[in-house]
Order: C-alpha cells, then sequence, then structure tokens
C-alpha cells in the first residue's frame, strides 16, 4: 500500500490552559496501555447554551520518557524558561515504568526507510550510525511486542555491536520529512545471531514526538511520483466530469437548434 494511501490525520487534543491541564473526554484515550486517563470526577457544566455539560478528566501521560531524559540541570532550564509544567513536573510522580508503542507510532516506524541508532560505547561517549532499507525493514513483532531489523554488513568495525554487548541501551530517531514528524524511541537492544542474517532486537523503554518546526520538507522520487499519480488521477476524473457536461450541453444545444 503506498504512503500516500496509507496517511490519515490524527486529532489534536483541545487543551485549556497548562495550569488546568484539562482535556476533553471526547477526544481522550481512555484505555489500552498507554491510556492518559488518570481520574474522573463529575460532569461540570461547560457554560454552553441549554445547560448542556461536557466531562472533564484530568489526564496525565506515561512518565517514563520523563525520568529518563530530564536531569537536574534540564529541570532547572524548564523552570527558568517556562516549560516546567508541560514537562517535568511529570517527574513529581513516580515512574509508570516502559511505554507500549500504539497504532500512530508504529506507522512511522513500518513507513520509516531510514533511522539514526544512537548507543553508548564502553568508554561513555554517544555513538550514532546511520540505518536505512526499504519501507517497513524495521519491523514490529507483536507476539514480544518489540521491534527487530537486519543489521546488513558495514565497515567491519563492529562498534554498534561491541556497545551493545557492553551496553544494552539505544535510542532510534525517525523522521517522516514529507510530513514534518519525528519520533525518539528508547529501548534495550539485543544482537540476534542465530538465523540467516544478524538482527538487532529492540526492547521499547519510552518514545517521545518532537515538533515539527525545524524539519526542512524533502521528497524521494517515489513519493513524488505517488503525488503525481494521485494528482493525475484527480485531473482525469474531473475532466471526465468537464467532458461528460459540455457533451450534454452540446447535445441540448442540438436539439434546441432542430426545432
Amino acid at each position: 500500500m503506498s504512503r500516500l494511501r496509507q496517511g490519515h490525520r490524527f486529532p489534536r487534543f483541545r487543551r485549556h490552559r497548562p495550569t488546568e491541564q484539562r482535556i476533553w473526554a471526547r477526544q481522550l484515550r481512555l484505555t489500552g496501555p498507554n491510556a492518559l486517563c488518570r481520574r474522573t470526577g463529575p460532569p461540570r457544566s461547560s457554560g454552553l447554551e441549554g445547560g448542556r455539560s461536557v466531562a472533564v478528566v484530568s489526564a496525565e501521560p506515561n512518565n517514563h520518557y520523563h525520568h529518563l531524559a530530564f536531569g537536574p540541570d534540564a529541570l532547572d532550564r524548564q523552570q527558568r524558561n517556562g516549560s516546567y509544567l508541560a514537562y517535568g513536573r511529570h517527574t513529581e510522580r513516580a515512574d509508570d515504568g516502559p511505554q507500549r508503542l500504539d497504532d500512530r507510532e508504529l506507522l512511522m516506524i513500518r513507513r520509516a526507510d531510514q533511522f539514526c541508532l544512537a548507543t553508548v560505547t564502553p568508554n561513555g561517549w554517544p555513538y550514532l550510525q546511520y540505518r536505512s532499507g526499504p519501507a517497513g525493514f524495521v519491523r514490529y513483532l507483536p507476539e514480544t511486542d518489540r521491534l527487530r531489523f537486519i543489521d546488513l554488513p558495514g565497515n567491519n568495525q563492529f562498534v554498534t555491536l561491541g556497545n551493545l554487548a557492553a551496553d544494552d541501551r539505544l535510542a532510534m530517531f525517525f523522521v517522516d520529512y514529507p510530513r514534518r514528524t519525528r519520533l525518539k524511541v528508547f529501548g534495550r537492544g539485543t544482537v540476534i545471531e542465530d538465523g540467516p542474517q544478524r538482527e538487532i532486537e529492540i526492547a521499547v523503554e519510552a518514545f517521545d514526538w518532537n515538533c515539527s518546526r525545524s524539519i526542512i520538507p524533502r521528497f524521494d522520487r517515489e513519493y513524488l511520483r505517488e503525488l503525481g499519480e494521485a494528482y493525475q488521477a484527480r485531473f482525469d476524473g474531473r475532466e471526465a466530469e468537464l467532458q461528460a457536461e459540455i457533451d450534454a450541453l452540446k447535445a441540448r444545444v442540438a436539439e434546441l437548434e432542430s426545432r
């Protein structure tokens, strides 16, 4: 299935002011492993005409990413910058534990034909590699709730494999350039070497969606081809409609002239 046909929009949460931290119940995911609903209360008056009321719930996201990513200095800077309410305050409660990938994250990963992979060297230095393949080369294994991809041969330095042998922590950074979205995934990697090709399997710990502000859109040939075909099909359909209208008008004119 083409990426254009796979695409769909996800509703944006309609939030009140950050200090209230409220969200409309009809737009909130209330069930499942990543459920946001923490506590509910009786419906409150919405002030709508006719006395209708809307149930308001207090929502808190899974905070495992916040505990993994935010150190004392980051939290201090958030306090001084005014972003602590949006981010750092979630570290004030106990760690919720690992997150599970949901449909939105899995769609992003299945579309990906490239990502950056970060590991940590035995000397404590960050190490970054670029990985690519056909869309879908990073696979989701529902039976284990893990990700896996084939570790294609490179320059035989084996740095990533050596890093994972000493420290299994890693990060994956996915970017969808046409749609200007990016996803960070924290996990623990295991090297699988008992099959025909070496693979790396990832137990996901946490993830976070980045803002799109700094992403420069890029379009590959396949995307442009699909986009062109979609517009051509739309044009052809409209052209056929207009031609049918023209033919009908000509027939009507000929009928009138023959009288």
